[in-house]
């Protein structure tokens, strides 16, 4: 038996249509493109009239890209059409080490959950995490929480990315009285697996901020974003390419957000409210049932 495997990028899903892509996302299986909407959030102030929330950049990328890959190049025509967001607010599948770095280069402050630690020690909450080590980069050594240094510190690169990796030795680890609470590995020693310096910080920096009321309370403003999804499905269709082709379906794409801002334009010029929340079902029957 032979058996021929591609890339899913590479992979044709369709004789139709040679640029869609099979991909997944939880529970949603699709063949076609991903559309990435960007729209304001700002606040009216006290004793202001409130503005309309207008889409100021839609993306079409092949299904199979990761959202965080389509990020910069958002951030890219955002600049230079002169409609950069000071603050992004973003889900978690936008986060990124990496991302938070560049983003920041352009002004740009991501308002995003990153991926918290997934070591055994973090995720048991028990025992010392990669936080609880200090970090002297100018000198290329880590602490450890009861005093003791690195022995090795090993540039590297993993899947294409910088790391270093930082070992401890066995007998530093070994006839340690915490060493329950650091490692149960076979080798016997503590290692850890650093980004660069300024992606590090960046990541402990956001995992820090995002542990707050205040940053969680702050956050809860991207939700509005769920309602111009739902509104750019059952208003345009968006769910439905029209058009075969990445760049005619972008062009769809674009067109839906042009109207949808008219929508709102329209009502807000009339006086209008524009009520973009979704009700459940069993919300509705609620309701019903309360009346």
């Amino acid at each position: 038996m032979s058996t021929l495997q591609g890339s899913p990028h590479l992979r044709i899903a369709s004789p139709y249509d040679t640029d869609t892509r099979w991909s997944a996302k939880g529970d949603m299986f699709w063949n076609g493109f991903k559309l990435h909407v960007t729209e304001t959030c700002t606040a009216a102030a006290e004793g202001q009239r409130t503005v309309p929330n207008l889409i100021t950049d839609v993306a079409t990328t092949a299904s199979t890209v990761p959202d965080v890959k389509a990020l910069e190049p958002i951030h890219r025509r955002q600049h230079r059409r002169g409609v950069l967001p000071g603050e992004h607010y973003l889900d978690s599948g936008y986060a990124g080490a990496d991302a938070i770095v560049t983003a920041r280069t352009r002004g740009v402050a991501l308002i995003t959950p990153v991926l918290l630690d997934q070591s055994r020690q973090a995720r048991e909450k028990a025992g010392f995490d990669a936080a609880n080590f200090t970090i002297d980069w100018k000198y290329q050594q880590v602490t450890c929480p009861l005093g003791q240094t690195s022995s090795s510190w090993s540039p590297c690169l993993q899947h294409g990315r910088p790391m270093t990796v930082v070992k401890f030795t066995r007998s530093t680890c070994g006839p340690c009285p915490a060493r329950a609470q650091c490692t149960t590995g076979k080798a016997g020693y503590r290692q850890l697996t650093l980004h660069p310096k300024t992606m590090t910080d960046a990541l402990r920096t956001a995992r820090a901020e995002q542990a707050g009321r205040d940053w969680q309370k702050d956050y809860a403003l991207r939700s509005g974003v769920e309602g111009t999804i739902r509104q750019a499905v059952a208003v345009t269709g968006s769910r439905r390419a029209r058009y075969r082709g990445l760049a005619r379906t972008h062009l769809e794409h674009v067109y839906s957000a042009v109207a949808l801002n008219l929508i709102r334009l329209h009502a807000w010029w009339h006086g209008k409210p524009l009520d973009r929340r979704r009700t459940s079902h069993l919300a509705r029957l609620e309701l019903t049932l309360a009346a």
